[in-house]
């Protein structure tokens, strides 16, 4: 959580329950790569964006096709993967690099902004949060850099040129405090052009289908979001024509 706390090994019943649905889906062989970057104030940007971009360059030397990735994550994980993509569309033969799909729940598009702000339902806390993103960016013209803070491009060539072959989910809840801020960046990156999915969660809060798996009362509500997450990512990737081999 903010780039401060927090650890893969939190998420791993998410990412099993995940795994289990994908397969469940038909992926014959679906793996999940779960990067463990530096945290603050152990290191700042850029070091966790050069390790987002090495663990990407592994899954490829693996995949070997990069449209059979689908890169996720989750606040600040989702704002790393922005970055990445931001990052790989400067970087030589771009198109060659793209990833198949993004899925990101609730990113942290705007690290620091008046617009991110205060709900009574959220539990996050906007002003803990810009500490947090100072603290990550280390200065701050850093947080007028694209690759510190996504939200802050507006340039929808760039977009354009870093958005996945299939495009874009968005997964929020309606009541968190980066509502507005990801609404903004759904609407220009439509704009563009980009393929966008969305989906907003009437009521429900930050990182809600994470927060849902812990805390919900049934399995059917514990799962619903990693659900939903599936059946959209078998829309953009075909499960009869992706394996994985060697994972």
């Amino acid at each position: 959580g903010g780039f401060s706390m927090g650890s893969s090994y939190f998420y791993l019943e998410f990412l099993m329950a995940w795994l289990t649905l994908l397969r469940d889906a038909g992926y014959r062989n679906p793996a999940i790569f779960a990067l463990e970057y530096t945290l603050v104030p152990d290191e700042r940007y850029p070091i966790q964006l050069e390790q987002t971009v090495a663990g990407y360059d592994h899954v490829c030397s693996i995949v070997k096709d990069p449209s059979r990735i689908c890169l996720a994550g989750d606040s600040a994980g989702a704002t790393l993967q922005l970055s990445l993509l931001l990052h790989l569309s400067k970087s030589s033969g771009p198109a060659k690099r793209r990833p198949g799909f993004a899925t990101l729940i609730s990113p942290w598009a705007t690290l620091v902004t008046p617009k991110n702000r205060d709900t009574p339902s959220d539990y996050l806390n906007a002003d803990s949060l810009h500490l947090y993103g100072r603290q990550f960016a280390g200065t701050q013209a850093n947080l007028k850099d694209p690759l510190v803070s996504p939200g802050v491009c507006k340039d929808r060539d760039w977009w354009v040129r870093a958005s996945p072959s299939g495009g874009f989910c968005f997964m929020y809840g309606s009541e968190e405090v980066f509502g507005p801020e990801v609404r903004d960046l759904i609407a220009l990156l439509r704009r563009s052009g980009c393929a966008v999915r969305v989906r907003e969660e009437p009521g429900q809060v930050h990182a809600w289908p994470v927060v849902s798996l812990f805390l919900a009362d049934t399995q059917g509500e514990r799962t619903k979001g990693l659900r939903d997450l599936t059946k959209i990512i078998t829309q953009v990737i075909d499960p009869q024509i992706v394996q994985v081999d060697g994972l």
